[in-house]
C-alpha cells in the first residue's frame, strides 16, 4: 500500500489511477485529478 500524497488517501499501488516521477521518487495517485494537482505543484504536497 502506498499514500495518495494529495488526499492521503491509501490505495494498492497496483490498482492506482495514475503515477508521478518528482526528483528520483514515483507517487501514486487515487484518482487523475490529485495527480494533476500533484503535477502542478509537487513541491506543496512533498512536505506534507
Amino acid at each position: 500500500m502506498v499514500i495518495d500524497p494529495v488526499c492521503k488517501m491509501r490505495i494498492d499501488e497496483n490498482k492506482a489511477a495514475g503515477k508521478s516521477e518528482y526528483k528520483g521518487q514515483t507517487f501514486f495517485f487515487c484518482n487523475l485529478s490529485c495527480k494533476q494537482k500533484f503535477d502542478k505543484e509537487p513541491e506543496k504536497y512533498i512536505g506534507k
